[in-house]
């Protein structure tokens, strides 16, 4: 059976969710991202139930592989996006939406805050003023207080299981006593002092300031491409000091683009300035955010980039395709796009010797190139 006949497994239930307070732009970030069609309106809470949209990612290794091997069709990987409903101070308590707001964000895997870093007359702010840090506070502080409480309520239930001599629960409660003071000062879990290991499991536990971000700074079509003159600039500095990616970005102008076709996209995008949209830069970093990487299959049939953890064996990458291609893993015949690309075509990365077999131990690297033979 070929790597790319017919799939029942993939990777992408993993989703990123945007998340902001009200009126900073979520909405129509989100619609220009997957043309879903989200209503957005000039009103808090307008988002109550969470659109979910797939996002195909641009890739321009997709492009040249699809030049070297014509294939009958090209599929791209893709982000998964939620829109939430925004935020307001108090959430945490119930306040707005809250409740619903903090079930929706724990259920995603990485977080896309979304910051307003706009003036506006037309378009209130929940708070009356335009001010990215103190917007930024608030959404920390109401996750912050929803994971202290949740500290609070499993150190009360681990504390029966650790007496009767549970290991696991010994160590998990020796967890949530050391990050307990970080989230008493409002900071997230995420900046806490602890090993990568410990950060994994307290995603795992469902903790919402575990979860890596990734700060969005929504910006004037005006000021796109003058990140020093603009309020974007505190947001980029910011996450800077949390270690965090920051994406500038126009929704409105990503709103214009998404309604256009390609030839008049280029155009616009040459007239503003720009390389490319910011969808794009936003999807690549939303990916990176996930600790995701990507590998290729390439045939006649069908070109297509495939999506997998950075880490995962061959086996696990076969298994993105089809599960019982894991369980059936025989080798990978694997090689490098960078080989393809400089030599040319698949024939001549064999003849150069480029063209490797490898068994169950294999760690893919972004951007392999790769054949499954399995038992199937």
């Amino acid at each position: 059976m070929e790597a790319r006949d017919r799939y029942s497994a993939r990777l992408m239930a993993l989703q990123c969710g945007i998340v902001g307070l009200p009126n900073v732009g979520k909405s129509t970030l989100f619609n220009a991202l997957t043309a879903a069609g989200a209503e957005a309106q000039n009103y808090p809470f307008c988002t109550i139930e969470p659109n979910v949209g797939v996002v195909p990612l641009r890739d321009p290794r997709l492009d040249k592989i699809t030049e070297f091997v014509q294939p009958k069709q090209t599929i791209p990987t893709s982000v998964e996006f939620v829109d939430i409903a925004g935020l307001v101070a108090g959430a945490s308590k119930g306040e707005g939406l809250g409740n619903q707001f903090l079930g929706n964000i724990r259920s995603v895997d990485a977080i896309v805050h979304v910051v307003r870093c706009f003036e506006d007359d037309d378009v209130t702010h929940v708070h009356g003023s335009v001010d990215p840090l103190r917007d930024i506070e608030v959404i920390h502080t109401e996750l912050a207080l929803a994971d202290l409480e949740s500290v609070d309520k499993r150190l009360l239930k681990l504390g029966k299981l650790v007496k009767s001599g549970d290991k696991v629960a010994a160590r998990l409660q020796s967890l949530l006593e050391k990050i307990k003071p970080v989230l008493n000062e409002g900071k997230g879990i995420r900046l806490a002092d602890v090993s990568d290991d410990d950060l994994l499991l307290l995603r795992r536990e469902g903790f919402l300031t575990a979860k890596p971000i990734l700060y969005v700074g929504n910006v004037a079509e005006a000021d796109v491409t003058n990140e020093d003159q603009n309020l974007a600039k505190v947001v980029r500095a910011h996450a800077e000091s949390e270690g965090a990616q920051f994406v500038m970005i126009s929704a409105h102008i990503e709103a214009e683009l998404s309604t256009l076709e390609d030839e008049e996209r280029s155009e616009f995008l040459a007239d503003l300035g720009l390389q490319e949209a910011g969808m794009n830069r936003l999807a690549r970093a939303a990916y990176t955010l996930l600790g995701l990487i990507t590998y290729f299959t390439a045939g006649e049939k069908e070109v297509r980039a495939w999506t997998v953890h950075e880490g995962a064996t061959a086996p696990q990458a076969a298994a993105v395709i089809h599960t019982d291609f894991e369980k059936h893993f025989i080798r990978a015949e694997v090689y490098h796009y960078d080989d393809l690309l400089g030599l040319g075509s698949e024939a001549k990365v064999k003849e150069a010797g480029k063209l490797r077999v490898e068994g169950k131990e294999y760690i893919v690297k972004d951007g392999d190139i790769m054949f499954f033979r399995t038992s199937a």
